[in-house]
């Protein structure tokens, strides 16, 4: 007997993937025949949740998603699902409406939609680096933000500087990791200077 099975991605771990549920379950797919994905983009591949779903579906089975850029959202990566799906003899439904790879107007119409899905994509990416542009000319886009302010680097120099902490020691004390203390120590003024006379001395 052929099923549906389900396929729903969002590509964020703050996102939520009930919407997709919920209309995965209207059309007629059993919960436990859901497979997800979360905190992954369409452009990446290696999907778990699509490869199970994926695994799941038999000849004759129905791949169901919400939308086509929920599967995938490049040109090449859903052709490369759609032949797989021709391959196999499995139909494919996009928000219910059902389309068959393996039908020339079907198939035309699922490029078509692939070609759409990638080109709001770039859009997509593409506002989001003209809006952080703009952001960081007004100021409102500093970047990131160092992990210690000014005054708690001038504090984890001058403890190290008495000999009596370890690195170790400032980690836990600043709540900081190796690299990050090694980094303050490195800018500390007057490193340089102790750097060369150490060098010097070597030299001797």
């Amino acid at each position: 007997m052929a099923e549906l099975i389900g396929y729903a991605r969002c590509s964020t771990v703050l996102q939520d993937l009930a919407a997709q549920r919920e209309i995965l379950t209207s059309l007629g797919v059993a919960g436990d025949r859901i497979y997800l994905d979360k905190g992954l983009t369409g452009t990446n591949r290696a999907r778990p949740g699509l490869d199970q779903a994926l695994a799941a579906v038999r000849a004759g089975d129905t791949l169901v998603v919400p939308k086509l850029d929920r599967l995938a959202r490049s040109v090449p990566d859903a052709r490369d699902i759609g032949d797989t799906l021709v391959a196999r003899g499995i139909r494919l439904s996009l928000g219910g409406s059902i389309y068959d790879p393996a039908d020339p107007m079907s198939k035309m119409f699922f490029n078509m939609l692939a070609v759409f899905a990638e080109f709001e994509a770039d859009l997509l990416k593409m506002r989001t680096r003209e809006g952080m542009a703009i952001a960081r000319s007004r100021g409102k886009l500093k970047g990131r933000q160092p992990k210690l302010t000014t005054r708690q680097q001038a504090e984890l120099v001058r403890m190290h500087a008495t000999g009596e902490y370890t690195i170790a020691d400032l980690m836990e004390v600043f709540s900081i990791g190796r690299a990050t203390v090694y980094r303050v120590l490195d800018r500390a003024p007057g490193r340089l200077d102790r750097k060369l006379e150490d060098s010097k001395t070597g030299e001797a």
